[in-house]
């Protein structure tokens, strides 16, 4: 037979696994922890965990597990319409995860010689979902403070077919500035630009109804705007997330969309959670709280420099510090604990780091674990 490696596509034979934080099973291999000895601050998710009510739904949901679960997740869809107003459940569609959909429009309007444009720094799956069509993707470095210019971002963008963006953006923990983001999206579609919108972090933020793009569906039919389960609510390993935008768009991925690609767990949780406003408001509360705490216990710890951020975890250059990423990285999981390392994403050397804001107790462990590690460099 001939080497499977001939049989490949063309567009899939260069494709590379994205890193990503949460990669708590190879650091408990490393480690010789078991994984629940693992303090993950390399995940930027809701330090709470789910909603009792989104667990007990999910417990009672065990008993539809015989039956095809509802291949478009049409009361998902409609309960998330309620909570939004001006659109309808065809205005949205489900996805095994945000990351899938992240695939699904790139698979579903990429075409061959079409470029994609991100900034960089940013979520590495935008390029993963771009290189899998196939096609190439186009990079805009950040400014200064590390934010998008709406000036530099728009001249790259002439000749595109979609953009992604990140609001507020991973790994910089920064929001897109409201006339920056507006500008560029009038401009995307004046130009005939998809955009692809992530809004994944929003909800940590204060002010999200006024920053949400998601009002402005009507105005640009261009425009998905992105939403997880797994951030805020918690439901991380149950793989949902959802995106909003015009009838016409989301009818074309409901189409292109695997069948049944959200299970019958994922569904009923993901129902219940994001009915449980008062999970939402103790969560929101402690990150307001925890931020103030950690923005300046980190920011007395020597060598490292941050922005304030406006997600609900801290990017931070530790260059000052005279220790790589990689290597604070090791000397953290030593005491237990999970930093992201942010050599990976484009643009960024070897001097970066982030950590999510968790419960008191663990920002705490954090600290004095940050101070342990950075005594003997």
């Amino acid at each position: 037979m001939k080497p499977i490696e001939s049989l490949v596509r063309d567009n899939i034979k260069n494709l590379k696994p994205c890193p990503h934080g949460a990669e708590v099973y190879g650091a408990a291999t490393e480690s010789g922890l078991k994984p629940q000895e693992i303090l993950d601050f390399s995940s930027s998710v809701n330090p709470l965990g789910p909603s009792k009510k989104a667990l007990d739904a999910a417990k009672e949901a065990f008993s539809t597990v015989a039956a095809y679960p509802d291949s478009n997740s049409n009361l998902l869809r409609q309960v998330i319409a309620s909570h939004f107003s001006g659109i309808t459940k065809d205005n949205i569609v489900v996805g095994n995860g945000s990351t899938e959909l992240m695939y699904l429009f790139a698979e579903a309007f990429l075409k061959k010689g079409d470029k994609a444009l991100m900034a960089a720094p940013t979520f590495g799956e935008y390029e993963s979902a771009v290189r899998k069509t196939g096609e190439a993707p186009k990079f805009v470095r950040l400014g200064s403070s590390f934010q998008v210019e709406a000036e530099a971002f728009k001249r790259e963008m002439a000749g595109c077919k979609m953009v992604f963006l990140c609001n507020p953006n991973n790994p910089t923990s920064k929001l897109i500035p409201k006339d920056t983001l507006t500008d560029i999206l009038e401009t995307a579609l004046a130009q005939d630009v998809l955009v692809f919108l992530d809004e994944d972090f929003l909800e940590f933020v204060d002010d999200e109804k006024g920053l949400t793009q998601i009002k402005n569906i009507a105005k640009f039919p261009n425009l998905l705007v992105l939403r997880s389960f797994t951030k805020i609510f918690g439901l991380t390993g149950l793989r949902v997330g959802y995106g909003i935008t015009s009838k016409e768009l989301a009818s074309v991925l409901l189409c292109a969309k695997i069948p049944w690609n959200v299970n019958c767990l994922a569904q009923a949780a993901a129902v219940a959670a994001i009915q449980d406003q008062e999970h939402l408001r103790v969560t929101r509360e402690l990150i307001r709280k925890e931020k103030v705490w950690l923005q300046q216990e980190l920011g007395a710890v020597k060598g490292f420099s941050f922005e304030p951020p406006d997600a609900n975890f801290f990017f931070i250059d530790i260059k000052d510090a005279n220790i790589t990423a990689n290597n604070l990285k090791h000397k953290m999981l030593q005491q237990g604990i999970l930093i992201r390392d942010c050599s990976s994403f484009v643009g960024l050397n070897e001097f970066y780091i982030r950590v999510a804001v968790k419960t008191h107790d663990e920002n705490v462990r954090l600290i004095e674990a940050f101070k342990r590690a950075l005594k003997s460099v």
